[in-house]
């Protein structure tokens, strides 16, 4: 659990595993986070060409990222697509690329590992790899968005090596043992 201020010198606690990032719930309403300390995404453009990430709305919790290239993708293919930009955040932190809703239900076109990490150490360009699950091929120009990235909070923590795990009710249940 951590304090979260929601204003009016409340303080409310909220767990980290809540689901609502970067917001707590206190009285009737989400109240966002007011953080510690201010974390900036650092861009360092690579060509002359690319047009870097943006916001498409005030309250936009990702910032939308367009292609450095023009292209095509069959359906069933995937293309790493360049941006013409690298990134930094600070240990900590890493910027996760995610799929556009749009392209995704209009077009069948997704972020193949999506979300795809940008480790805080990383400094090459920054690629998307784009998978065609469409029918029809895909195509693209410079300057086109074509996917979306955020930067989010890594819990950094080590690796013990056990003999046992503690027993749970689930237990080695996966890939569906839960429901439908």
């Amino acid at each position: 659990m951590r304090a979260c201020s929601a204003g009016g010198g409340a303080v409310a606690m909220v767990s980290p595993h809540c689901g609502i990032a970067g917001a707590c719930r206190l009285g009737s309403g989400w109240r966002p986070l007011q953080p510690t300390h201010s974390v900036q995404l650092r861009l360092k453009r690579l060509t002359l060409t690319a047009k870097l990430p943006v916001r498409s709305s005030e309250h936009a919790s990702c910032f939308d990222i367009y292609a450095d290239m023009d292209g095509t993708i069959a359906p069933g293919e995937r293309l790493l697509v360049k941006t013409g930009f690298s990134v930094a955040v600070e240990p900590g932190y890493e910027v996760q690329v995610r799929s556009r809703s749009g392209l995704a239900l209009k077009h069948g076109v997704l972020v193949l590992n999506s979300p795809g990490t940008v480790d805080a150490d990383y400094r090459g360009e920054v690629g998307v790899i784009l998978m065609n699950l469409g029918r029809e091929h895909f195509g693209f120009r410079q300057g086109e968005r074509i996917a979306q990235m955020g930067v989010y909070p890594v819990v950094m923590c080590p690796i013990a090596e056990v003999d046992v795990l503690d027993e749970t009710a689930r237990g080695a249940g996966g890939f569906g043992s839960t429901g439908r």
